[in-house]
Protein backbone atom coordinates (compact mmCIF):
# COMPACT_ATOMS: atom_id res chain seq x y z
CA UNK A 1 0.00 0.00 0.00
CA UNK A 2 1.26 3.30 -0.88
CA UNK A 3 2.50 5.43 1.78
CA UNK A 4 0.56 8.47 0.47
CA UNK A 5 -2.96 6.43 1.64
CA UNK A 6 -4.51 8.08 4.15
CA UNK A 7 -5.86 6.50 7.06
CA UNK A 8 -9.39 6.83 8.39
CA UNK A 9 -11.82 6.94 10.58
CA UNK A 10 -15.51 7.05 10.32
CA UNK A 11 -17.17 8.54 13.84
CA UNK A 12 -21.04 7.29 13.59
CA UNK A 13 -24.05 5.62 15.09
CA UNK A 14 -25.13 2.70 12.42
CA UNK A 15 -26.51 5.11 9.84
CA UNK A 16 -24.90 7.79 7.88
CA UNK A 17 -21.70 6.59 8.78
CA UNK A 18 -22.22 3.18 6.89
CA UNK A 19 -23.33 5.13 3.94
CA UNK A 20 -20.44 7.74 3.40
CA UNK A 21 -18.07 4.57 3.97
CA UNK A 22 -20.18 3.03 0.78
CA UNK A 23 -20.37 6.36 -1.97
CA UNK A 24 -17.57 8.08 -0.81
CA UNK A 25 -14.97 5.74 1.25
CA UNK A 26 -14.86 2.19 -0.15
CA UNK A 27 -13.44 2.60 -3.11
CA UNK A 28 -11.49 5.30 -3.26
CA UNK A 29 -7.72 4.27 -3.28
CA UNK A 30 -6.75 7.64 -1.68
CA UNK A 31 -7.90 6.50 1.63
CA UNK A 32 -8.12 3.55 3.99
CA UNK A 33 -10.97 3.35 6.21
CA UNK A 34 -9.34 1.56 9.70
CA UNK A 35 -12.13 1.58 11.80
CA UNK A 36 -16.06 3.06 12.60
CA UNK A 37 -16.73 4.20 16.10
CA UNK A 38 -20.09 3.64 17.50
CA UNK A 39 -22.59 6.09 19.94
CA UNK A 40 -26.01 7.50 20.50
CA UNK A 41 -27.37 3.48 19.93
CA UNK A 42 -26.56 0.68 22.32
CA UNK A 43 -25.04 -2.56 21.69
CA UNK A 44 -23.59 -1.27 18.49
CA UNK A 45 -19.58 -1.46 18.94
CA UNK A 46 -18.15 -4.76 18.92
CA UNK A 47 -19.37 -5.95 15.48
CA UNK A 48 -17.73 -5.77 11.83
CA UNK A 49 -18.93 -4.11 8.98
CA UNK A 50 -18.81 -6.95 7.08
CA UNK A 51 -17.24 -7.75 3.84
CA UNK A 52 -20.17 -8.00 1.66
CA UNK A 53 -20.84 -4.18 2.55
CA UNK A 54 -16.56 -3.41 2.85
CA UNK A 55 -15.98 -4.87 -0.22
CA UNK A 56 -12.77 -6.02 -1.81
CA UNK A 57 -10.60 -3.65 -0.60
CA UNK A 58 -11.72 -4.71 2.66
CA UNK A 59 -11.71 -8.50 2.53
CA UNK A 60 -12.35 -9.09 6.54
CA UNK A 61 -14.33 -6.29 6.80
CA UNK A 62 -13.93 -3.03 9.03
CA UNK A 63 -14.31 -3.27 13.13
CA UNK A 64 -16.52 -0.87 14.96
CA UNK A 65 -15.35 0.47 17.82
CA UNK A 66 -17.08 2.74 20.77
CA UNK A 67 -16.43 6.26 20.26
CA UNK A 68 -14.66 6.32 23.56
CA UNK A 69 -11.84 4.49 22.16
CA UNK A 70 -10.97 7.14 19.57
CA UNK A 71 -7.90 8.98 20.76
CA UNK A 72 -6.23 5.62 21.44
CA UNK A 73 -7.61 4.19 18.09
CA UNK A 74 -5.97 7.52 16.24
CA UNK A 75 -2.84 6.91 17.44
CA UNK A 76 -2.27 3.21 17.06
CA UNK A 77 -3.11 3.18 13.64
CA UNK A 78 -2.00 6.06 12.73
CA UNK A 79 -4.77 7.90 11.58
CA UNK A 80 -4.39 10.96 9.09
CA UNK A 81 -8.34 12.12 9.09
CA UNK A 82 -11.57 11.20 11.22
CA UNK A 83 -15.09 12.04 9.25
CA UNK A 84 -17.77 12.96 11.80
CA UNK A 85 -21.11 11.28 10.01
CA UNK A 86 -23.98 10.95 12.67
CA UNK A 87 -26.41 13.74 13.04
CA UNK A 88 -28.27 15.34 15.91
CA UNK A 89 -25.32 17.42 17.43
CA UNK A 90 -25.13 20.49 19.07
CA UNK A 91 -22.93 22.76 17.75
CA UNK A 92 -20.67 22.96 20.22
CA UNK A 93 -20.22 19.69 20.74
CA UNK A 94 -19.06 18.78 17.02
CA UNK A 95 -16.72 21.31 17.95
CA UNK A 96 -15.45 19.55 21.21
CA UNK A 97 -15.15 16.40 18.71
CA UNK A 98 -12.98 18.20 16.78
CA UNK A 99 -10.89 19.48 19.04
CA UNK A 100 -10.22 15.90 20.97
CA UNK A 101 -9.20 14.65 16.92
CA UNK A 102 -7.20 17.70 16.01
CA UNK A 103 -5.21 17.37 19.82
CA UNK A 104 -4.91 13.05 18.93
CA UNK A 105 -3.01 14.41 15.72
CA UNK A 106 -5.92 14.31 12.67
CA UNK A 107 -7.30 16.08 10.73
CA UNK A 108 -11.30 16.46 11.19
CA UNK A 109 -13.46 16.47 8.41
CA UNK A 110 -17.63 17.01 7.49
CA UNK A 111 -18.50 15.52 3.97
CA UNK A 112 -21.16 18.07 2.25
CA UNK A 113 -23.61 16.60 0.01
CA UNK A 114 -21.76 17.28 -3.59
CA UNK A 115 -20.19 13.29 -2.54
CA UNK A 116 -23.54 11.83 -0.48
CA UNK A 117 -25.86 12.51 -2.11
CA UNK A 118 -27.47 9.63 -5.00
CA UNK A 119 -28.92 10.75 -8.40
CA UNK A 120 -32.53 9.29 -8.67
CA UNK A 121 -33.92 8.94 -12.12
CA UNK A 122 -37.44 9.70 -10.35
CA UNK A 123 -38.34 12.65 -9.23
CA UNK A 124 -37.39 12.79 -5.20
CA UNK A 125 -39.11 14.08 -2.49
CA UNK A 126 -36.86 14.30 0.76
CA UNK A 127 -38.23 14.97 4.49
CA UNK A 128 -35.67 16.37 6.69
CA UNK A 129 -35.59 18.20 10.02
CA UNK A 130 -33.89 20.41 12.00
CA UNK A 131 -34.18 18.25 15.18
CA UNK A 132 -35.25 14.45 15.76
CA UNK A 133 -38.59 14.43 16.86
CA UNK A 134 -40.03 17.83 14.85
CA UNK A 135 -42.83 15.52 12.74
CA UNK A 136 -41.48 14.31 9.85
CA UNK A 137 -43.06 10.85 9.95
CA UNK A 138 -46.42 12.80 9.75
CA UNK A 139 -45.18 14.48 6.93
CA UNK A 140 -44.11 12.02 5.24
CA UNK A 141 -46.96 10.48 5.42
CA UNK A 142 -49.13 13.48 4.13
CA UNK A 143 -46.46 13.92 1.43
CA UNK A 144 -47.74 10.13 -0.03
CA UNK A 145 -51.49 10.81 0.65
CA UNK A 146 -50.99 13.75 -1.71
CA UNK A 147 -49.42 11.84 -4.04
CA UNK A 148 -51.51 8.95 -3.86
CA UNK A 149 -54.56 11.45 -4.68
CA UNK A 150 -52.57 12.35 -7.74
CA UNK A 151 -52.39 9.19 -8.83
CA UNK A 152 -48.77 8.64 -8.09
CA UNK A 153 -47.37 5.70 -6.00
CA UNK A 154 -44.57 6.55 -3.34
CA UNK A 155 -42.02 4.01 -2.62
CA UNK A 156 -40.58 5.80 0.76
CA UNK A 157 -37.09 5.00 2.02
CA UNK A 158 -36.37 5.65 5.27
CA UNK A 159 -32.77 6.45 6.72
CA UNK A 160 -30.71 3.63 7.89
CA UNK A 161 -31.36 1.52 11.63
CA UNK A 162 -29.39 -1.31 10.94
CA UNK A 163 -28.81 -2.69 14.44
CA UNK A 164 -29.25 -6.32 13.67
CA UNK A 165 -27.04 -8.58 11.13
CA UNK A 166 -25.38 -6.16 9.01
CA UNK A 167 -24.95 -8.87 5.88
CA UNK A 168 -29.19 -9.19 6.37
CA UNK A 169 -29.85 -6.01 6.56
CA UNK A 170 -28.03 -4.87 3.21
CA UNK A 171 -31.88 -4.26 1.20
CA UNK A 172 -34.83 -4.25 2.93
CA UNK A 173 -38.49 -4.56 1.99
CA UNK A 174 -41.22 -3.46 3.71
CA UNK A 175 -44.76 -4.27 2.54
CA UNK A 176 -46.54 -5.83 5.35
CA UNK A 177 -46.51 -5.91 9.15
CA UNK A 178 -45.37 -9.50 8.90
CA UNK A 179 -42.04 -8.47 7.12
CA UNK A 180 -41.43 -6.42 10.18
CA UNK A 181 -41.28 -9.85 12.39
CA UNK A 182 -39.22 -11.68 9.41
CA UNK A 183 -36.21 -8.79 9.49
CA UNK A 184 -36.78 -9.19 13.43
CA UNK A 185 -37.25 -5.49 13.80
CA UNK A 186 -36.21 -3.17 16.85
CA UNK A 187 -39.20 -0.89 18.49
CA UNK A 188 -37.39 2.01 16.95
CA UNK A 189 -37.60 0.87 13.33
CA UNK A 190 -41.16 0.04 14.03
CA UNK A 191 -42.06 2.87 14.81
CA UNK A 192 -40.67 3.89 11.48
CA UNK A 193 -41.60 1.28 9.20
CA UNK A 194 -45.15 0.28 10.75
CA UNK A 195 -47.00 3.82 10.17
CA UNK A 196 -46.58 3.55 6.49
CA UNK A 197 -47.59 -0.25 5.86
CA UNK A 198 -50.45 1.02 7.98
CA UNK A 199 -51.56 3.36 5.53
CA UNK A 200 -50.33 1.22 2.31
CA UNK A 201 -46.90 2.26 1.60
CA UNK A 202 -43.83 -0.12 0.43
CA UNK A 203 -40.85 1.23 2.63
CA UNK A 204 -36.85 0.51 2.27
CA UNK A 205 -34.34 0.81 4.46
CA UNK A 206 -31.01 -0.96 5.33
CA UNK A 207 -27.36 -0.46 4.47
CA UNK A 208 -26.33 0.06 1.19
CA UNK A 209 -28.53 3.22 -0.51
CA UNK A 210 -27.46 2.82 -4.11
CA UNK A 211 -29.41 -1.14 -3.90
CA UNK A 212 -32.09 0.41 -2.02
CA UNK A 213 -32.83 2.99 -4.75
CA UNK A 214 -32.58 0.50 -7.64
CA UNK A 215 -35.08 -1.64 -5.87
CA UNK A 216 -37.13 1.09 -4.81
CA UNK A 217 -37.34 2.70 -8.53
CA UNK A 218 -38.81 -0.35 -9.69
CA UNK A 219 -41.96 0.11 -7.40
CA UNK A 220 -42.13 3.67 -7.41
CA UNK A 221 -43.26 6.86 -9.62
CA UNK A 222 -41.72 9.26 -6.69
CA UNK A 223 -38.85 8.47 -4.77
CA UNK A 224 -39.58 9.55 -1.11
CA UNK A 225 -36.76 9.97 1.68
CA UNK A 226 -38.28 10.02 4.78
CA UNK A 227 -34.83 11.43 7.14
CA UNK A 228 -33.83 10.22 10.52
CA UNK A 229 -32.61 12.28 13.34
CA UNK A 230 -31.42 15.64 11.43
CA UNK A 231 -29.71 14.03 9.11
CA UNK A 232 -29.70 15.42 5.41
CA UNK A 233 -31.17 13.98 2.96
CA UNK A 234 -29.26 10.31 0.93
CA UNK A 235 -30.37 11.27 -2.21
CA UNK A 236 -30.60 14.42 -4.28
CA UNK A 237 -34.23 15.95 -4.00
CA UNK A 238 -36.16 17.75 -6.39
CA UNK A 239 -38.66 19.10 -3.70
CA UNK A 240 -36.52 19.48 -0.24
CA UNK A 241 -38.96 19.87 2.73
CA UNK A 242 -37.60 20.35 6.38
CA UNK A 243 -39.68 20.53 9.45
CA UNK A 244 -38.68 22.83 12.43
CA UNK A 245 -39.91 22.63 15.75
CA UNK A 246 -41.37 25.72 17.90
CA UNK A 247 -41.32 23.77 20.89
CA UNK A 248 -37.60 23.99 21.22
CA UNK A 249 -37.30 27.53 19.38
CA UNK A 250 -33.83 27.88 18.01
CA UNK A 251 -32.16 24.55 17.64
CA UNK A 252 -33.04 25.20 13.94
CA UNK A 253 -29.62 27.08 13.96
CA UNK A 254 -27.76 25.05 16.93
CA UNK A 255 -27.73 21.70 15.45
CA UNK A 256 -25.60 19.81 13.20
CA UNK A 257 -26.82 19.04 10.54
CA UNK A 258 -30.11 20.34 10.92
CA UNK A 259 -29.55 24.09 9.92
CA UNK A 260 -27.81 22.98 6.62
CA UNK A 261 -31.52 21.04 6.18
CA UNK A 262 -32.75 24.52 7.06
CA UNK A 263 -30.80 26.25 4.39
CA UNK A 264 -31.11 23.79 1.45
CA UNK A 265 -35.05 23.75 1.92
CA UNK A 266 -37.54 24.65 -0.82
CA UNK A 267 -40.48 24.05 1.58
CA UNK A 268 -40.37 24.81 5.55
CA UNK A 269 -43.37 23.01 7.77
CA UNK A 270 -43.07 24.97 10.85
CA UNK A 271 -44.97 22.19 13.04
CA UNK A 272 -46.81 21.79 16.31
CA UNK A 273 -48.11 25.68 16.46
CA UNK A 274 -51.53 24.76 17.98
CA UNK A 275 -49.70 23.66 21.34
CA UNK A 276 -46.53 26.47 20.92
CA UNK A 277 -46.45 29.42 22.53
CA UNK A 278 -46.54 32.36 20.16
CA UNK A 279 -43.13 33.94 21.03
CA UNK A 280 -41.19 30.46 20.35
CA UNK A 281 -43.42 30.70 16.81
CA UNK A 282 -42.05 33.95 16.52
CA UNK A 283 -38.57 33.38 16.59
CA UNK A 284 -38.12 30.32 14.60
CA UNK A 285 -40.03 32.16 12.07
CA UNK A 286 -37.45 35.03 12.31
CA UNK A 287 -34.96 32.26 12.02
CA UNK A 288 -36.45 30.85 9.12
CA UNK A 289 -36.57 34.56 7.18
CA UNK A 290 -32.50 34.60 8.48
CA UNK A 291 -31.17 31.92 6.78
CA UNK A 292 -33.74 30.85 3.98
CA UNK A 293 -35.82 34.00 3.04
CA UNK A 294 -36.80 32.28 -0.51
CA UNK A 295 -38.20 28.81 1.16
CA UNK A 296 -41.94 28.62 0.96
CA UNK A 297 -42.90 28.84 4.87
CA UNK A 298 -46.09 26.13 5.80
CA UNK A 299 -47.57 26.39 9.37
CA UNK A 300 -49.19 23.77 10.53
CA UNK A 301 -50.29 21.75 13.52
CA UNK A 302 -50.24 18.06 14.59
CA UNK A 303 -53.93 17.45 16.58
CA UNK A 304 -53.80 14.51 18.86
CA UNK A 305 -56.39 11.61 19.16
CA UNK A 306 -57.23 9.22 21.30
CA UNK A 307 -59.50 6.48 20.74
CA UNK A 308 -60.57 6.99 24.74
CA UNK A 309 -60.11 10.29 25.85
CA UNK A 310 -62.73 10.57 28.56
CA UNK A 311 -60.74 7.18 30.02
CA UNK A 312 -57.96 10.01 30.61
CA UNK A 313 -59.23 12.33 33.02
CA UNK A 314 -58.60 11.76 36.62
CA UNK A 315 -56.40 9.07 35.87
CA UNK A 316 -53.32 8.92 37.28
CA UNK A 317 -50.80 7.99 33.98
CA UNK A 318 -47.75 6.46 32.86
CA UNK A 319 -46.62 8.30 29.68
CA UNK A 320 -44.65 6.52 26.95
CA UNK A 321 -42.70 8.94 25.07
CA UNK A 322 -41.12 7.90 21.62
CA UNK A 323 -37.31 7.37 22.04
CA UNK A 324 -34.97 9.41 20.88
CA UNK A 325 -37.20 12.32 20.74
CA UNK A 326 -36.91 12.42 24.43
CA UNK A 327 -33.23 11.34 24.83
CA UNK A 328 -30.97 12.40 22.72
CA UNK A 329 -33.55 14.64 20.72
CA UNK A 330 -33.41 16.64 24.35
CA UNK A 331 -37.37 16.87 24.51
CA UNK A 332 -38.39 15.95 28.08
CA UNK A 333 -42.19 15.34 26.75
CA UNK A 334 -43.54 14.39 23.59
CA UNK A 335 -47.21 13.54 22.41
CA UNK A 336 -48.61 11.31 24.86
CA UNK A 337 -47.51 14.17 27.75
CA UNK A 338 -49.66 16.70 25.91
CA UNK A 339 -52.34 14.37 25.64
CA UNK A 340 -52.10 14.02 29.71
CA UNK A 341 -52.46 17.44 29.78
CA UNK A 342 -54.99 18.21 27.22
CA UNK A 343 -57.22 15.32 28.29
CA UNK A 344 -57.43 16.18 31.99
CA UNK A 345 -55.00 13.30 33.73
CA UNK A 346 -54.74 13.58 37.58
CA UNK A 347 -51.23 12.98 37.67
CA UNK A 348 -48.27 11.53 35.72
CA UNK A 349 -46.47 8.64 36.95
CA UNK A 350 -42.57 9.02 37.25
CA UNK A 351 -41.22 6.06 35.63
CA UNK A 352 -37.65 6.15 37.28
CA UNK A 353 -38.16 4.47 40.44
CA UNK A 354 -38.94 1.39 38.46
CA UNK A 355 -36.70 1.46 35.94
CA UNK A 356 -34.31 -1.44 35.41
CA UNK A 357 -31.13 -2.27 33.26
CA UNK A 358 -30.88 -0.09 30.31
CA UNK A 359 -33.99 2.45 31.14
CA UNK A 360 -32.28 3.19 34.33
CA UNK A 361 -28.80 3.89 32.46
CA UNK A 362 -30.89 5.72 29.82
CA UNK A 363 -32.76 7.77 32.81
CA UNK A 364 -29.16 8.52 33.82
CA UNK A 365 -28.23 9.39 30.85
CA UNK A 366 -30.91 12.17 30.02
CA UNK A 367 -31.41 13.63 33.32
CA UNK A 368 -33.80 15.76 31.80
CA UNK A 369 -36.51 12.69 31.14
CA UNK A 370 -38.44 13.14 34.40
CA UNK A 371 -41.87 12.79 33.92
CA UNK A 372 -41.90 10.46 31.07
CA UNK A 373 -40.75 6.91 29.91
CA UNK A 374 -38.33 6.73 26.64
CA UNK A 375 -39.44 4.00 24.59
CA UNK A 376 -36.07 2.22 24.31
CA UNK A 377 -35.63 -1.01 22.69
CA UNK A 378 -32.69 -1.55 20.12
CA UNK A 379 -32.92 -5.11 21.01
CA UNK A 380 -34.32 -8.06 22.92
CA UNK A 381 -33.14 -7.35 26.26
CA UNK A 382 -33.88 -3.54 26.53
CA UNK A 383 -37.77 -4.24 25.07
CA UNK A 384 -38.05 -6.75 28.05
CA UNK A 385 -36.59 -4.11 30.50
CA UNK A 386 -38.87 -1.56 28.73
CA UNK A 387 -41.65 -4.32 29.65
CA UNK A 388 -40.53 -4.92 33.18
CA UNK A 389 -40.53 -0.98 34.06
CA UNK A 390 -43.85 -0.17 32.40
CA UNK A 391 -45.50 -3.23 34.09
CA UNK A 392 -43.74 -2.13 37.75
CA UNK A 393 -45.24 1.41 37.48
CA UNK A 394 -48.12 2.31 40.37
CA UNK A 395 -50.90 3.68 37.85
CA UNK A 396 -53.95 3.61 36.20
CA UNK A 397 -53.60 4.13 32.80
CA UNK A 398 -50.30 3.34 30.01
CA UNK A 399 -50.73 6.49 27.60
CA UNK A 400 -48.45 5.42 24.28
CA UNK A 401 -47.64 8.15 22.60
CA UNK A 402 -45.34 6.65 20.09
CA UNK A 403 -45.97 6.06 16.39
CA UNK A 404 -46.46 1.88 16.99
CA UNK A 405 -49.04 0.18 19.14
CA UNK A 406 -46.49 -0.87 21.95
CA UNK A 407 -49.20 -3.65 22.97
CA UNK A 408 -48.43 -5.98 19.93
CA UNK A 409 -44.88 -6.23 20.98
CA UNK A 410 -45.40 -5.91 25.11
CA UNK A 411 -47.33 -7.42 27.46
CA UNK A 412 -48.65 -4.59 29.55
CA UNK A 413 -50.33 -5.74 32.72
CA UNK A 414 -52.23 -2.66 33.01
CA UNK A 415 -54.75 -0.82 30.42
CA UNK A 416 -53.14 1.20 27.73
CA UNK A 417 -54.30 3.90 25.22
CA UNK A 418 -52.51 5.57 22.04
CA UNK A 419 -52.05 8.69 21.16
CA UNK A 420 -51.99 9.41 17.30
CA UNK A 421 -50.90 12.94 15.38
CA UNK A 422 -50.83 13.61 11.75
CA UNK A 423 -49.79 16.77 9.81
CA UNK A 424 -52.77 19.72 9.68
CA UNK A 425 -51.65 22.66 7.59
CA UNK A 426 -53.23 25.75 8.91
CA UNK A 427 -53.84 26.85 4.69
CA UNK A 428 -54.67 23.77 3.60
CA UNK A 429 -53.47 23.20 -0.18
CA UNK A 430 -50.17 24.33 -0.31
CA UNK A 431 -48.04 20.84 0.39
CA UNK A 432 -49.54 19.86 -2.43
CA UNK A 433 -49.08 22.87 -4.59
CA UNK A 434 -45.02 22.44 -4.20
CA UNK A 435 -45.84 18.53 -4.68
CA UNK A 436 -47.74 19.67 -8.07
CA UNK A 437 -44.26 21.34 -9.38
CA UNK A 438 -41.80 18.72 -9.19
CA UNK A 439 -44.68 16.29 -10.57
CA UNK A 440 -45.11 19.07 -13.54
Amino acid sequence: MSSSVRKVIIMGAAGRDFHDFNVYWRDNPAYQVVAFTATQIPDIEGRVYPPVLSGPRYPEGIPIHTEEELPELIKAHGVDLVALAYSDLAYATVMHKAALVNAAGADFVLLGHENTMLKSSKPVIAVCAVRTGCGKSQTSRAVVKILRALGKKAAAIRHPMPYGDLAKQVCQRFAKLEDLDLHECTIEEREEYEPHIMAGNVIFAGVDYGKILAEAEKEGDVILWDGGNNDTSFYRPDLYITVVDPHRPGHELAYYPGETNLRMADVVVVNKMGTAKPADVDTVLSNIATVNPGATVIKCNSPLTVAEPGAIKGKRVLVVEDGPTVTHGDMPYGAGYVAAQQFGAAAVVDARPHAVGSIKETFAKYPHCQEVLPAMGYGDKQIAELEQTINAADCDLVLIGTPIDLGRMLKINKPALRVIYELEEQQPGQLEAAIRKVLQ
